[in-house]
């Protein structure tokens, strides 16, 4: 049986090492490594050694009774949670490791939400219980009031015989097995597949706990896990997969890592994958840490490697299974690449768009007009290990500005924008309605256009043109979002309607609308959760209004404040540090992105950024008529005005 599993939890947790004793009880390795001894089996990266800290979702494989486990050691550090996000896609189960000291974490409630959403089964591990101050029935109800009520105490389970407490806590929560319990107790078989099914339905998490680093309660734990967890994966229907990571080794070449969902794979075979791409895959390979092994096939449900695709990127499905991966984590951040003055910029963006294979988050640009190179990313601290990751692979000197908050735009009121594109023998007429959408919904479009005015494949040409992009708001050039966008009607020519004539009327009619209504700046928001001393909260709640901050009804828990609410990222992304100055450590904050909310200081942000909606390359508002054989322009105000379409009924412009 093909198991992928993950460790995951808050920085300094100890969930490196907890993944070391696994390998190592399973004889996966030979010796124990230690994080702080920089000799940690998958921390394998020089980078990971010298900073003590995973950065890279690297894989261990372990052999287990009658199962082949697939390890997933993934970063603790919330500057590189996309990196753990795309990890946790490919998992069948989850292990989230928390210390008995410090309890649940900030990023401890990332990762929980992550696993929600993404339907990861999970298993809990209290770890550090040796330390003082260690309290495991304190984090057992942390787990119960903050995650889930459904948490259960496996430490007694020894993979046959079933407390009568754990007897009675299944059947609670099943009718059926109450039914027969009542009728005729327990049955062992029965229960243990019961709570296998709980387990992969998460309406049962087991917690253990005990001592990653002295091995206490490890070997104990993983047994359990053994016995109660079982995947179903199907050998004889077509090849899918899951491509969740891709690398470049030394000499260049590129490695897709991938998960099969279904079927078999072999060496030689066609893959589809992406947009309808076909590539032959030339290896296969298993990944150990750092080691390999080259195979003829792999089946359903193993993690490997393939060489040979090209383009395939992270969220890629392939086979059967096309559809593309959606990721919650989103950079707020962006920051410009600094340069040594001997460095080609044109070469520095080849390795740049490396990384950007590597890592789809950071989303390199290039600012033609600037000559800058761009990056999207969570924070400071990625912003080093990124100097330090291009030192060592390309053998280059790079700085980062200070990271600048990304902010995007959209409107608020209807209206409709005309862009008309006729420049000699070139003719496209385009006529949108633009709405307000819903809050962090990005650009939904619609058709209301009948195929008398354009045929259905210029409408699907308009919806492609429109999302093969980003586009720009007019306030600072950020990118548009929240709008609903519905092609009322158009017009071709049956002789001079050419490729891209489509593009230039669309966006122009895009730009056109905007120049007519109300446009609002938005800025990323983290959605805060915030434990402290009952004393310090009137000190936090002054905090979060001096920040444009929200708050909810406090709550109180023992002695402790809990506040949650959402604030801007760009007044609260240093406030970790003031929190952990006046509360000596013992304050927890938790921020996870909310998504973007109108800007708290729009003005300035304009002013500042000073964006030239008239001297933007890529857009213009006006439109091109042609008359007496030639083209001319005509200014956005009065394009409207000389449309050849007429206007559809139901709504001003």
């Amino acid at each position: 049986m093909n198991k992928t599993i993950g460790i995951l939890a808050h920085v300094d947790a100890g969930k490196t090492t907890f993944s070391e004793q696994l390998l190592y009880h399973t004889n996966s390795i030979k010796k124990r490594g230690r994080v702080d001894h920089q000799s940690a089996f998958l921390d394998s990266h020089l980078i990971e050694k010298q900073r003590g800290i995973t950065v890279f979702a690297d894989q261990g494989m372990i052999e287990h009774g009658n199962s082949t486990y697939y390890l997933i050691d993934t970063p603790g550090h919330v500057d590189f949670s996309p990196e753990m996000e795309r990890a946790i896609q490919v998992m069948d189960f989850a292990i989230v490791i928390i210390s008995a000291v410090e309890g649940i974490e900030g990023h401890t409630e990332t990762v929980w939400s992550l696993l929600k959403i993404h339907q990861i089964p999970t298993f809990f591990f209290i770890n550090k219980v040796d330390r003082t101050g260690a309290d495991v029935e304190r984090v057992l109800t942390e787990i119960r009031s903050q995650f889930t009520t459904e948490v259960f105490d496996i430490s007694s389970f020894d993979g046959s015989n079933m407390s009568e407490e754990l007897i009675e806590f299944m059947a609670e929560r099943d009718e059926e097995l109450l039914d027969y319990y009542m009728d005729k107790g327990s049955q062992p078989t029965l229960w243990i597949d019961k709570m296998q099914e709980m387990i992969r339905s998460s309406r049962l998490y087991p917690c253990g706990y005990g001592s990653a680093l002295q091995d206490i309660g490890v070997k104990e734990f993983f047994h359990c896990f053994d016995h109660l967890t079982t995947t179903l994966y199907k050998k004889d229907e077509p090849f899918s997969g899951r491509v969740y990571k891709i690398r470049y080794d030394d000499s260049g070449t590129r490695i897709t890592f991938m998960k099969a969902k279904s079927g078999t794979l072999r060496v030689r075979e066609e893959l589809m994958y992406g947009n309808g791409d076909m590539e032959k895959v030339t290896q296969i390979r298993k990944y150990n840490g750092t080691q390999f092994q080259q195979v003829n096939e792999v089946n359903a449900g193993e993690l490997f490697a393939v060489t040979g695709l090209t383009n395939a990127a992270v969220g890629d499905g392939v086979g059967e299974l096309l559809e593309k991966a959606e990721y919650e984590l989103v950079p707020t951040l962006r920051s410009r690449v600094v340069l040594e003055p001997r460095m080609n910029k044109k070469d520095a963006l080849t390795f740049f768009k490396l990384l950007e294979a590597e890592d789809p988050s950071l989303h390199v640009t290039w600012e033609e007009k600037l000559q800058d190179i761009h990056l999207h990313v969570m924070g400071k601290i990625q912003l080093e290990v990124l100097r330090e990751i291009i030192f060592e692979r390309f053998a280059i000197q790079v700085q980062f500005e200070r990271p600048e908050i990304l902010y995007k735009e959209t409107i608020e009121t209807d209206t409709i924008g005309y862009g008309h594109f006729e420049p000699l023998r070139h003719y496209a007429e385009v006529h949108l309605q633009l709405e307000p959408g819903k809050r962090n919904c990005g650009i939904v479009f619609e058709s209301n256009c009948h195929t008398d005015d354009l045929s259905i494949a210029i409408q699907n040409l308009i919806c492609q043109h429109l999302f093969e992009r980003e586009h720009h708001g007019i306030l600072t050039g950020s990118p548009l979002t929240d709008i609903k966008v519905t092609l009322l009607t158009g017009r071709a020519h049956n002789k001079h309607t050419h490729g891209g004539d489509f593009r230039e009327a669309t966006f122009r009619a895009l730009r056109q609308g905007l120049e007519k209504v109300r446009n609002r700046l938005l800025e990323p928001y983290y959605s805060f959760k915030i434990k402290v001393d009952i004393e310090q909260m009137g000190r936090v709640l002054s905090d979060i209004q001096t920040a444009y901050g929200e708050f909810n009804t406090p709550e109180t828990i023992d002695e402790k404040a809990v506040l949650t609410g959402k604030v801007p990222v760009a007044t609260f992304m240093e406030y970790s540090t003031t929190l952990a100055s006046f509360t000596q450590g013992k304050g927890q904050l938790s921020l996870t992105f909310a998504g973007y909310y109108p800007c708290h200081n729009e003005e300035d942000v304009i002013d500042r950024l000073g964006y030239d909606k008239n001297a933007d390359p890529e857009y213009t508002s006006s439109s091109i008529f042609c008359a007496k054989g030639a083209g001319y322009t005509v200014t956005w105000e009065e394009a409207e005005a000389m449309m050849h379409c007429p206007k559809k009924a139901g709504m001003n412009s």
